[in-house]
């Protein structure tokens, strides 16, 4: 039987409140590992807070996008950290992913295809002509080609995105309700184990209001 695991969003500056997401998640019944974003790493305590975790699962979610050459540098300069999970944007392009790869060591490195708070009319406005779903395509058929250890994209790709990649897909834009706030493609946890996900990325429906009970929503749903 699968195990149905998860990343929680850490999305906030405030030690005390990560401190308590951490806390208050731990259980018997679900995987959960910690992701730590942009807004967080970059705070004037978050990379500290980071490096002193132990035991934890932890994902960095840097959306690492850039020339080869400042990819690597980036990757060598988080080292320290020891963590086990960290992004970059499939579109930085194959030689990109290839070195970036090359140097991840331990560290699983995952392309990141489209963002989930794009649809296609966003991606028209950017000077994109093709759909959502031929370009996640041909960005995980890139991802497989540089041997890159995980793809993020909608859970609403997963089943393309496995016909290319046989690694870890992690899915973000879950959605336990029908509030979407501002992701544009979403399913719910149920839907987005069943259509092949290994792990999910939940940051709001659980760490919004009370972290224990929203955990236990998150079980009970699951398990319907």
């Amino acid at each position: 039987m699968r195990e149905n695991k998860i990343f929680v969003a850490c999305d906030s500056t405030n030690i005390s409140k990560i401190k308590k997401i951490i806390k208050e998640t731990q259980n018997s019944k679900i995987k959960v590992g910690y992701k730590f974003g942009l807004e967080f790493l970059n705070s004037k305590n978050g990379r500290n807070f980071v490096s002193k975790l132990k035991n934890k699962i932890i994902f960095t979610d840097l959306k690492i996008h850039d020339i080869p050459n400042t990819c690597v540098s980036t990757i060598k300069a988080i080292k320290d950290l020891k963590v086990n999970y960290l992004t970059i944007h499939i579109s930085s392009g194959l030689e990109a992913l290839k070195a970036c790869k090359k140097v991840s060591g331990n560290i699983k490195l995952i392309g990141v295809t489209i963002l989930t708070s794009l649809d296609n009319k966003a991606l028209r406005n950017i000077g994109f002509n093709r759909n959502v779903k031929k370009i996640v395509l041909d960005q995980a058929k890139l991802a497989q080609k540089a041997k890159l250890d995980a793809i993020v994209c909608s859970a609403q790709e997963v089943k393309i995105v496995r016909k290319v990649f046989k690694k870890e897909i992690i899915t973000p834009g879950i959605r336990i309700n029908s509030k979407n706030n501002d992701q544009k493609r979403i399913l719910n946890p149920k839907q987005a184990f069943k259509n092949g996900s290994d792990w999910l990325v939940i940051g709001r429906p659980i760490t919004k209001g009370n972290i224990k009970v929203n955990i236990q929503n998150l079980i009970d749903h699951l398990n319907q």
